[in-house]
C-alpha cells in the first residue's frame, strides 16, 4: 500500500490567526509545518518556542523552502493579494485568510495567476463548517422552504479601543479595508453560499463610536434583492457596548421559517417547516477568544484538513478562489453605495454653502 505524502506548509503572519494555523497544521497527521515568517521576533510575538525555522523576509522563506506545498497567508488584509501572487508565482499552493483581497481587481489578479500557474488558492471561510450552516445549506439545497421571500442577517459585535490599538493595521483603509471586510465577510460569504448574488443595493452607513479609532464606518443597514429571487437586508455594527451581541439569520420562505442566532450564528432558535422535523445537530465549536473580544468559530482544523485532502486525493476545494472573489465583489459594491452617499452628501453641502455664502466657502468644505 502506497503511503500518502505529508503536505508541507509554511505560514506567514504569526498573529492570533497565524498561530491558530500553525496549531492546526501540527495537529494534522498528514501535514507538517516546515517554515514560518513574521516581521516581529519570537519574543515580540509572545511565542515561547516556534515549531519551525523563523524568517523575517517572506521572499527569503520562499527561496529557502522550495519543498513546501502550501503557503498560508495570515497577514493584514491589504497584504493578502501581493503575498498570494508572490507565492503563486513561485509555484506554491496558497491558503488565504479572509478576505481574499480588498478589491475585485486584486482578487481577479489572484484568480488569473492561480490558473496561469495551475496552483490552488484555498480561501478560509470556516463558518461554512458550523453545524447550523451545514444544516441550512442542506435544507435550501432540498428546497424545503420553497420560494425565498425575505432574508435578514444581523451582525452586532463589539470592537472598541481594546481592539483598535494605536499604530495597528486594524482600522486603516489600506490594510484593514472596512468593517465588512474584517469583521463580517464570513457572514456575507454564508449569505452568498446560501442564496447567491445580490443586486439593487441600497444602504445607510454611520460612524457612531469609531471616529477616532478607524478610517471607516462602524455601522450600516443594507437592503438588496437576490438575483435568484427574494429580498434581503444586512444590519451590522461594531459599536455594540462591551461585548458581542449576536450574529443571526432569519429566512422567511414559501413553506417555512427558520432563524439561526446566538453570538456567532451557532444555534437554531426557530424552525417551522411544512412536514419537517428538526434533527438534532452537533454542537458548534466555540469562538476564537482574544481576551477582551471574540471572533468567529474555531473551525480552522476543517480548513487544513480540506487542503490536505484536496492535495492528496484530488478532492473538492471547500471554498475556492472564485467564491472568495465573489464575496469581495459583493462587499465592494456595498461600499460603492456607501462612498456614493458620502460624495453626494459633500456635493449637497457644497451647493448649500455656494448658495448661502458664495464660492469663498468651498475651501472649507474640501
Amino acid at each position: 500500500m502506497k503511503v500518502k505524502k505529508k503536505i508541507l506548509f509554511a505560514v506567514v503572519g504569526l498573529g492570533h490567526i497565524g498561530k491558530r494555523h500553525m496549531e492546526m497544521i501540527k495537529n494534522n497527521n498528514d501535514a507538517k509545518l516546515v517554515a514560518c515568517c513574521d516581521i516581529l521576533s519570537q519574543q515580540e510575538l509572545g511565542i515561547s518556542e516556534l515549531p519551525a525555522p523563523h524568517y523575517f523576509e517572506f521572499s527569503e522563506m520562499l527561496e529557502h523552502h522550495p519543498e513546501v506545498d502550501v503557503v498560508n497567508i495570515c497577514v493584514p488584509n491589504g497584504l493578502h493579494a501581493p503575498m498570494t501572487l508572490m507565492a503563486l508565482e513561485k509555484g506554491f499552493h496558497v491558503v488565504c485568510e479572509k478576505p481574499l483581497a480588498l478589491s475585485r481587481a486584486d482578487a481577479e489578479k489572484m484568480v488569473f495567476k492561480s490558473l496561469e500557474v495551475s496552483r490552488d488558492v484555498f480561501v478560509v471561510k470556516q463558518n461554512r463548517y458550523s453545524p447550523p450552516a451545514i444544516w441550512l445549506k442542506d435544507i435550501l439545497r432540498q428546497n424545503l422552504l420553497g420560494k425565498i421571500f425575505i432574508v435578514q442577517m444581523n451582525c452586532y459585535w463589539n470592537r472598541d479601543n481594546r481592539y483598535y490599538t494605536p499604530g495597528s493595521w486594524r482600522g486603516t483603509h489600506d490594510k484593514d479595508g472596512g468593517t465588512l471586510f474584517t469583521q463580517f465577510s464570513h457572514f456575507i460569504d454564508l449569505m452568498y453560499w446560501f442564496f447567491g448574488d445580490i443586486s439593487n443595493i441600497q444602504g445607510n452607513f454611520k460612524d457612531f463610536n469609531h471616529a477616532k479609532l478607524t478610517d471607516f464606518e462602524d455601522s450600516g443597514i443594507v437592503t438588496f434583492d437576490f438575483v435568484n429571487g427574494g429580498v434581503g437586508s444586512l444590519n451590522y455594527s461594531t459599536a455594540v457596548f462591551n461585548k458581542n451581541l449576536e450574529s443571526s439569520i432569519t429566512i422567511i420562505g414559501e413553506k417555512g421559517t427558520v432563524k439561526v442566532s446566538g453570538q456567532y450564528m451557532n444555534e437554531v432558535v426557530y424552525c417551522d417547516i411544512q412536514n419537517y422535523e428538526m434533527p438534532e445537530l452537533l454542537p458548534s465549536n466555540p469562538p476564537f477568544d482574544y481576551g477582551p473580544y471574540k471572533g468567529s468559530a474555531q473551525n480552522h482544523h476543517h480548513v487544513i484538513a480540506n487542503v490536505v485532502d484536496k492535495l492528496q486525493n484530488k478532492a473538492t476545494i471547500a471554498t475556492n478562489v472564485l467564491e472568495g472573489l465573489k464575496v469581495v465583489d459583493i462587499i465592494e459594491r456595498i461600499y460603492q453605495v456607501r462612498n456614493g452617499k458620502l460624495i453626494k452628501k459633500r456635493l449637497i453641502e457644497k451647493e448649500f454653502h455656494i448658495n448661502a455664502n458664495g464660492n469663498s466657502n468651498l475651501r472649507k468644505i474640501n
